[in-house]
């Protein structure tokens, strides 16, 4: 994730920051407060950085990076096992693999949301907000649900995906990305009904990790095994150009991308 030029890098070696463009980066562990090293996600909002770990929520200001960590002894975290984290003004959301977990006191509790209230899985990998609805990536389906009275709407391979297993979801205007074990599924936000695209469309794989959307352009983080890449569409997704190691990546598997 980008903020204010800063880059941060969720790592299963730590939280790596870099505050000159990538040319170097610190990085933080289990020795500055995170939970684990294994680092899921990242998100910045303002002054705070939020690190998803295998081992709890790990919340820090910018400014001087010290983390305290959040549980789920402690802070009813649905599990310890954090996925995913998205904040939206003072909420915190947290993709757990016990549940939806979210906080509106800075962490110190969270109220923790499972299939009961209609999620599709309780694996829950991803999470986006975006005004008052809530879009969680889920190991059965993508679940929707008003912020203000939280109960899900679950969509399925009924309603147009490939697959049930659902790792990633974007959201902007009116219309919903969801990165899909099968592929990169979009519908419009009013009316949910998915169209899928893969391989054929020149995904690098029909495993997509994770998507991001700048303007009118798609950006799907693939791989499965040593196939994959970053493919990237400028016409909706009807078409991709996909770059792997020959154009310079590390590897393959892409597990992420974001665009600043």
């Amino acid at each position: 994730m980008v903020s204010n030029g800063v880059i941060y890098a969720a790592t299963t070696g730590g939280l790596s920051v870099s505050t000159n463009g990538g040319v170097s980066f610190t990085n933080y562990t289990t020795s500055d407060g995170l939970g684990n090293n294994f680092v899921s996600g990242v998100f910045v909002a303002g002054s705070t950085i939020y690190a998803a770990t295998t081992a709890g929520l790990s919340i820090s200001p910018t400014s001087s990076i010290s983390f305290a960590n959040y549980t789920a002894a402690g802070n009813q975290l649905g599990s310890d096992l954090v996925n995913g984290v998205f904040v939206s003004g003072s909420t915190i959301y947290a993709a757990t693999n016990n549940g939806l977990s979210i906080s509106s006191n800075g962490g110190t509790t969270f109220t923790n949301y499972t299939t009961a209230d209609g999620l599709g899985s309780n694996s829950v990998y991803g999470i986006y907000v975006l005004g008052s609805t809530i879009y969680a990536a889920t190991n059965g389906g993508l679940s929707v649900s008003p912020t203000t009275s939280i109960a899900f709407t679950n969509y399925t391979t009924s309603d147009g995906l490939p697959t049930n297993t659902v790792y990633g979801v974007y959201v902007l205007n009116s219309t919903i990305y969801a990165a899909i074990y099968g592929g990169l599924s979009i519908s419009s936000a009013t009316s949910i009904s998915f169209t899928n695209y893969a391989t054929l469309n020149g995904l690098g794989s029909a495993v997509v990790n994770g998507v991001f959307v700048s303007g009118s352009t798609l950006y799907a983080a693939t791989g499965a095994s040593s196939t994959g890449g970053l493919a990237i569409s400028t016409d909706g997704g009807s078409s991709f150009t996909n770059a792997t190691t020959s154009n310079g990546l590390g590897s393959n598997i892409v597990n992420s991308v974001f665009v600043n």
